[in-house]
């Protein structure tokens, strides 16, 4: 690691710190005022912002190990905090809101596994990964909508379910190839 990797201060990592910081914020508002328009406003901004942090700290060489951690945390604590939401406000099955944060608690065996050989405490992400986390951040404000009454309630329940599904299925792929991930490296560097 370069001393580079060891920066705290930087501005993807300030993204990722406010992101995380809405976390409570965003289900304050959906919980307590049902301020749904702000909800999904800042549920909107922390998608944007995920991103746009990504972009930075790979166009100014902004990577670091801390970014690598909170990054992610702040992605899979915006999904635990939005499926509590759509749960308790009965606008998804608790069916859902099981299966998604599933796939992490069954892989929480790999960084110390990863650590015990040498290896730092995540893996890369993939664009699986990316790919079924983005799906599931679109399903989120459409699933708030299609709890509405509104005329475009069932356009969003339509979509919003479709981008449920297919990233549940690729959050849960991207979760099968970090083991396979885990495998390949374990194996080599047994053999």
């Amino acid at each position: 690691m370069t001393a580079a990797e060891d920066r705290i201060w930087t501005l993807p990592n300030l993204l990722s710190a406010l992101r995380l910081l809405g976390v409570p914020v965003f289900l304050w508002l959906v919980l307590g005022p049902e301020a749904d328009g702000w909800a999904i406003g800042l549920l909107i901004l922390a998608g944007f912002s995920d991103w746009l942090d990504g972009k930075i700290a790979r166009a100014w060489n902004q990577m670091s190990r801390l970014g690598r951690l909170i990054d992610p945390l702040a992605d899979r604590l915006y999904i635990l905090a939005t499926l509590l939401g759509l749960v308790l406000r009965d606008a998804v099955p608790w069916w859902l809101a099981l299966i998604v944060p599933l796939r992490d608690v069954l892989l929480l065996w790999v960084p110390p596994l990863l650590r015990r050989h040498g290896y730092g405490p995540a893996l890369p992400v993939h664009f699986l990964g990316k790919a079924g986390t983005a799906a599931l951040m679109y399903a989120f404000p459409l699933l708030f909508l299609a709890s509405h009454d509104g005329w475009y309630a069932d356009i969003c329940a339509i979509s919003g379910w479709a981008f449920a599904i297919w990233g549940t299925g690729l959050y849960w792929w991207a979760g099968v190839l970090y083991v396979v991930q885990v495998r390949q490296l374990i194996g080599t560097r047994a053999g």
